[in-house]
């Protein structure tokens, strides 16, 4: 049986299918997967050894429905549910199954902070979308696989850093997603060690500002620097991650560390906390506002940003992570 999965973005979302992915290859392992994405996340499906063939959107949709015309598929799996996947199933005429996105719950939380979600994680909402043919989770949680030349030696990283560090996911797509920098920069001295900053190339001048505030701590911005995937190398040889809720997040959970995971203006409940991993939510409950949206805003609706600015981290002075000698020895962290 040869079977298509559509899911065009995000970061995040394509990790949180890969335990759709695997559990399909091994239970049903005559099926030949083949999954179809936006070019830009080419990465993040092209070193599955899960999926036997990757098609990617380069431009226009319609180019894109003819070659996967020309593949004849038994089966399409939408893990998407949007426009672009419906023009998609109705062209190629094929059974479908398609995944429940609960946007009317999402929309009676979001509006009227009604918490009719149910308690599950997106990605078992994933899971059950092909539960008709017969496929069962199976608790190994989310994948991440990387290239040879995606992985970072230690000894590339500055002396400061080898011998061990913490890393902070600093970007997310929407600003109430995102701590300001003030609490940034409290945040990161909280953390009595060593800390690579990650983001994408827009999160570089925010990284350099938390550099130069900090002064002589020992924050190393890696933001820009590094491709998604190695990125995720510099995440898998951390001693604990700190996120905001983004997909940097949920490449963690997927390399199985432990998350800190920050929450402005939306929530857990909407089934996108680090899934099967050890994690740890930092989030302002007591607030009527939250969420206030699905994905997020560029300004918080508000005005007064509460679900960051009021945000405790008492969840990270009892963190008492270890500082190692050899870092002792170059720099004298500040009290």
């Amino acid at each position: 049986m040869k079977v298509l999965i559509l899911r065009f973005s995000s970061i995040g979302d394509i990790i949180l299918t890969t335990p759709v992915v695997r559990c399909l290859k091994q239970q049903m392992p005559d099926t030949e997967i083949h999954f179809c994405t936006k070019r830009g996340y080419a990465s993040l499906v092209q070193h599955n050894p899960y999926i036997d063939q990757c098609h990617y959107l380069d431009g226009s949709l319609w180019a894109l429905v003819r070659r996967l015309q020309a593949e004849r598929y038994d089966l399409i799996i939408d893990l998407h549910n949007n426009l672009r996947t419906s023009l998609i199933k109705a062209a190629l005429l094929t059974k479908t199954y398609t995944v429940n996105k609960l946007n009317f719950r999402k929309w009676l939380y979001v509006r009227w902070k009604w918490n009719v979600m149910p308690d599950e994680h997106i990605v078992d909402r994933y899971l059950a979308t092909v539960q008709p043919l017969g496929v069962v989770e199976d608790g190994l949680g989310l994948d991440c696989f990387l290239a040879d030349q995606d992985l970072i030696d230690k000894s590339q990283l500055p002396l400061t850093h080898q011998s061990g560090y913490v890393a902070y996911a600093i970007g997310g797509q929407h600003t109430t997603k995102r701590l300001p920098a003030a609490r940034m920069i409290e945040l990161c001295k909280k953390i009595d060690a060593p800390i690579i900053l990650l983001g994408g190339a827009e999160d570089r001048v925010a990284g350099d500002a938390l550099v130069q505030a900090l002064g002589n701590r020992l924050i190393y911005n890696a933001c820009g620097l590094y491709s998604l995937n190695q990125s995720a190398s510099l995440l898998r040889q951390a001693r604990v991650v700190f996120s905001h809720d983004t997909g940097l997040m949920h490449m963690a959970a997927a390399l199985k560390k432990t998350v800190y995971s920050i929450w402005g203006s939306t929530t857990p409940q909407l089934g996108m906390y680090p899934y099967k991993t050890r994690y740890v939510l930092i989030e302002n409950k007591g607030l009527p506002c939250r969420p206030c949206s699905k994905i997020g805003h560029n300004q918080c609706p508000q005005k007064h940003f509460r679900c960051m600015n009021d945000l405790k981290f008492d969840s990270v002075e009892s963190l008492n992570l270890p500082v190692w000698p050899e870092t002792k020895k170059l720099v004298q962290l500040p009290q």
